[in-house]
């Protein structure tokens, strides 16, 4: 058993790393830079491909690389946020996220997913927010980004469904979450987080179970729920002020 996790260096993808080799996966982990301490902790092997998936010339590459692999468990866990007016923020960085966020997603997901069709095994988890189910004033760029993985992880789940495949495929959406995503996105939570432990185990039960939105807490869920019938204006406002109290 086998299993090909971006974004592995840290925080959930990290944590999902560990859990599964727990489970006696192989592990194929992916990301910038890692720390060779960190690959010595697995108790399965691990091999490190070093990756930089905003640039889609590597995500290719990386399939090439791992295509022969016989991946089992596919996580595209890789991803970045942005604080700031849309007016405002970096184009470069934008893009750069849009790329990560989406196109790597997309294409790993489809090229593996078409392996995964020929033995009519497989997982894919692809990793969203509770972002994805509204807009976000101040971080507009990232909610869209998150928006696009859940609607593409839920429209997948479908097809798959259809043909009655035994493939699985499913969507995490977290809330805060103790990583390094604050840092990098230059934002301070006002709600409280939960540990990226908690949710990589949460997730990965429901994964093999075939769940297809996963949202680790009911604080979250309830929140989601919430917004559905709030109107859009008054959601807007309300998403708008707890996104300047991160600043």
């Amino acid at each position: 058993m086998k299993a090909l996790i971006t974004g592995a260096s840290s925080g959930i993808g990290r944590d999902i790393a560990f859990n599964l080799s727990e489970r006696g996966y192989d592990l194929i982990l992916v990301s910038k830079t890692m720390d060779n301490k960190l690959l010595k902790e697995f108790k399965t092997k691990v091999k490190y491909i070093s990756c930089d998936l905003s640039n889609i010339n590597e995500v290719y590459k990386l399939y090439e690389k791992t295509k022969a692999e016989d991946i089992d468990v596919l996580v595209n866990n890789a991803g970045f946020g942005l604080f700031g007016e849309f007016y405002n923020s970096s184009l470069d960085k934008e893009i750069e996220m849009i790329n990560l966020n989406i196109n790597a997603v997309h294409i790993l997901t489809k090229l593996y997913l078409k392996d995964f069709r020929i033995k009519n095994n497989g997982y894919i988890l692809n990793v969203s927010s509770s972002a994805a189910f509204q807009a976000g004033p101040l971080m507009s760029t990232y909610y869209s980004t998150k928006a696009y993985v859940l609607r593409l992880t839920t429209s997948i789940y479908e097809e798959l469904r259809r043909e009655k495949s035994n493939i699985g495929i499913s969507v995490l959406c977290p809330g805060p979450v103790d990583t390094n995503f604050n840092k990098v996105a230059n934002v301070k939570f006002d709600l409280k987080s939960v540990s990226s432990k908690y949710v990589a185990d949460y997730t990965i039960k429901k994964m093999f179970k075939k769940k297809l939105i996963i949202i680790p807490t009911f604080y979250m869920k309830t929140i989601i729920i919430l917004s559905k019938v709030l109107s859009i204006k008054l959601l807007l406002k309300a998403t708008y002020n707890i996104q300047n109290k991160k600043r």
